[in-house]
């Protein structure tokens, strides 16, 4: 785990789980069923097992009942009322959350892309130098997800994180400070989008 000298966590994992499902006939993405348990639970467990001893998860669709059914005993949940305008609201909301917890990264992962686990998520985390750190996982030499974002870049990114942008506009202004992370021999960065792609849940 990556631990400042004070003992408090210096990258927190930040998972975006607000999304409703428009695709899928309205189902939030966080309750989908992966391995006999809400997909939420799993991705949370992602990025502990990669390291990240602080977890905010941002709900929004749903997010009452998001609580009532999944495990996020250890997590912070952080409700998002604006997720119907995008991710980059998500972004906004996750990272505003991480405002004064010590953190001076965050470790930014979707909940719908169960084919990333640990072995990605890790390799990302292990790019975290301080708080002027961007590094992302590449899949075949194309940037996804996990991302690393130090706190130098937070403000930047939130005034630029709009619609279901995310963090792409401010990233593609940095490009040259990126580390990029090839994870492609470990993980499959598919979403889970549409009814056919319900298939790779398990």
């Amino acid at each position: 785990m990556t631990r400042s000298e004070d003992g408090r966590d210096e990258v927190a994992g930040l998972l975006l789980a607000a999304g409703g499902g428009r695709r899928l006939g309205g189902r939030p993405k966080a309750l989908l069923v992966h391995r006999g348990r809400p997909l939420v639970e799993y991705a949370v467990g992602v990025l502990r097992a990669a390291g990240c001893g602080r977890v905010h998860v941002v709900l929004g669709a749903a997010a009452e009942e998001v609580r009532e059914r999944a495990d996020l005993s250890g997590c912070v949940p952080v409700d998002n009322p604006d997720w119907e305008q995008g991710m980059g609201s998500s972004l906004r909301a996750g990272l505003d959350s991480l405002a004064g917890t010590g953190a001076r990264a965050a470790l930014v992962s979707l909940v719908d892309q169960p084919g990333i686990g640990p072995e990605a998520a890790a390799r990302v985390l292990a790019a975290y130098e301080d708080g002027t750190s961007l590094a992302s996982a590449v899949y075949g030499g194309v940037r996804g997800h996990p991302v690393l974002l130090g706190t130098a870049h937070w403000a930047g990114i939130a005034a630029s994180a709009t619609g279901d942008r995310g963090a792409r506009a401010y990233l593609k202004e940095h490009e040259d400070a990126i580390r990029l992370v090839e994870c492609g021999d470990v993980a499959r960065p598919y979403d889970i989008d549409t009814e056919g792609d319900l298939m790779h849940l398990e």
